[in-house]
């Protein structure tokens, strides 16, 4: 199995499990080897009080495609610490894109940077996961 295929039927496996951000609206747009892509287009209901995208809604788009990079080599990688700065407003209808890129590697710990950016390619919010090997693996590759 090639690395690709390996992140894409793990992204596969975990997508059909992941409950919450299919209810949230996201899509899984791309899987690879220590990277992801989701995406969400702002509906009402993902505004707050300001009429912009609530931060929480951004915080859990750019959570989403971390988990599936850090999951990407098929090993149970969970979220030991995550930080996120928010650089401009999403706004009703943007259609916002999550890039995670594994920066590094090493043993059991990883770290992961998303890039949040709208449809115009505007900087949304800038987030960094700290990742978690566990015991387990995402599916049953024998």
């Amino acid at each position: 199995m090639t690395p690709k295929d390996r992140a894409e039927k793990a992204a596969q496996s975990m997508w059909q499990q992941d409950h919450a951000s299919q209810w949230m609206g996201m899509e899984l747009a791309d899987a690879s080897e220590g990277r992801a892509v989701m995406e969400l287009t702002v509906a009402k209901h993902h505004c707050n009080g300001h009429g912009m995208c609530h931060g929480g809604v951004i915080f859990a788009l750019a959570d989403s495609a971390f988990a599936f990079a850090c999951n990407s080599r098929n090993q149970v990688t969970v979220a030991q610490h995550n930080s996120i700065t928010y650089i401009a407003s999403g706004r009703l209808g943007d259609r916002l894109r999550a890039e995670a890129t594994e920066i590094s590697l090493r043993g059991r710990s990883g770290v992961t940077d998303v890039t949040v950016t709208n449809q115009s390619g505007t900087v949304i919010a800038e987030f960094r996961g700290m990742s978690r090997a566990i015991n387990g693996t995402v599916f049953d590759e024998a």
